[in-house]
């Protein structure tokens, strides 16, 4: 059992009921828990979060062992107490709801209706605690057609349109192409916190909890953003134009003598300058490319005589002297790269944490720096059911022999001393 450590930041005081798993319930609950809250993660014994098993890569212990402990799950569990109950039970059910009525925050992402069942919805618990915050992550929301279907990232990022702008043209020999991380799960767990965040504060000046129905598709939809508004603007289908920008040129990746690099001019003047630096000032000046407007418009002239320019010097000479001139670019890390570039690590964006298994495990770091109250990495995300026993006995007063009761029952599960293996 890792020690509960009492944290100083933003949101310290707050108690998080996470009965979320897979990634955009974790994303959000773990947000909160960075910022200082207390989040109980509330798992099935024996087996967990589903993304316990999703792997490899698992974490491996001191003597080189696979344990059960993916890297998926470790990317979004941190700073949380694994609790682990059995919600088919009426035992299970009666003990989420004393916890939730010593919450302030709940977070769930099971079927629609399924916690209904189980007397675990916002109706019944809001009559345990009217203050609760109450917040369900589901794949297409609570209302409309949808409603009943289960929804994973890959299935959102195809329906909600993301896929149909990413990747190479069909000319270009492309398909639609999902984003290489679960980026709607992500995303969707973020304006949960948003809205959560929200939440908090209305009840600073009401004392009323409240109800939040966030979906999946919905967070999808609402980030095409330019892409999504030029369309409704439009009514043009906007189509796939690879590293391309669909209003800026050029705005894209572009070939090096030993490999590809980034060219992000914004401007006209930056425009100019690339120009100079490339030893071709007559495409500055040419009437078809002068404005960013006529670029876009002639791309399919433009970028052809770009790449036949920067094919002939390395990419890091091209980002040597095209920073010096002031253009932005830089290059294609892959993630080695990433996790040694130098202000990635000043920036704290890598961290390593204790962990009970491993003895420490290294995680990325979050990208919320604040002043009065800095993040708190309080603990790495915690093995199944290591905290059952501390939570129940801390917060619900229960004595040992009530908890080895519910544990010989199957009804609790307090952990393994050693984790069983990835496989």
């Amino acid at each position: 059992m890792q020690q509960t450590v009492p944290s100083k930041g933003a949101l310290s005081g707050l108690l998080v009921l996470d009965l979320s798993r897979i990634l955009a319930g974790p994303t959000c609950t773990q947000i909160l828990g960075d910022l200082g809250a207390e989040v109980i993660k509330i798992e099935r014994p024996g087996r967990g979060d589903d993304t316990r098993g999703w792997g490899p890569p698992f974490l491996k212990n001191a003597d080189g062992e696979e344990t059960a402990e993916s890297a998926y799950y470790l990317s979004s569990n941190r700073n949380k107490e694994s609790v682990a109950v059995d919600l088919a039970s009426e035992e299970g059910q009666g003990l989420i709801r004393r916890l939730a009525a010593k919450a302030d925050i709940l977070v769930e992402n099971f079927k629609v209706g399924d916690l209904k069942r189980r007397g675990l919805d916002y109706e019944t618990l809001k009559e345990i605690n009217p203050k609760l915050i109450y917040c369900s992550i589901s794949g297409f929301g609570q209302t409309g057609p949808y409603s009943h279907r289960a929804g994973y990232d890959f299935l959102i990022q195809g329906m909600g349109g993301i896929m149909s702008l990413t990747g190479f043209d069909d000319e270009d020999g492309g398909t639609q192409t999902k984003c290489g991380v679960g980026i709607a799960d992500v995303m969707c767990g973020m304006y949960a916190t948003v809205s959560i965040l929200a939440a908090v504060h209305h009840r600073h000046q009401t004392g009323e909890g409240q109800y939040i129905d966030i979906s999946l598709l919905d967070a999808q939809v609402s980030w095409l953003i330019n892409q999504g508004v030029a369309h409704l603007v439009s009514g043009e289908i906007p189509g796939r134009l690879g590293n391309g920008h669909p209003t800026i040129v050029p705005y894209e990746t572009f070939p090096g003598a030993d490999g590809p690099f980034i060219l992000a001019v914004g401007n006209d003047g930056q425009f100019q300058k690339f120009c100079d630096v490339a030893g071709a000032p007559d495409l500055a000046t040419d009437p078809l490319f002068s404005k960013n407007a006529g670029r876009v418009r002639n791309r399919k002239t433009l970028v052809p005589k770009i790449r036949r320019l920067t094919i002939e010097r390395e990419a890091a000479d091209w980002i040597r002297d095209l920073e010096a001139a002031g253009v932005p670019c830089g290059p294609v890390n892959d993630l080695g790269q990433v996790f040694t570039d130098p202000q990635v690590l000043a920036r704290a964006m890598k961290i390593n944490l204790p962990h009970p298994v491993s003895g420490s495990v290294d995680l990325i770091g979050s990208p919320i720096k604040m002043e009065k109250t800095p993040i708190d990495y309080r603990k790495a995300p915690p093995v199944l059911g290591a905290d059952t026993q501390d939570v129940l006995k801390r917060h619900l007063e229960m004595s040992d022999s009530e908890i080895a009761e519910l544990v010989e029952r199957g009804i609790l599960d307090l952990g393994k001393a050693t984790p069983a293996k990835g496989n």
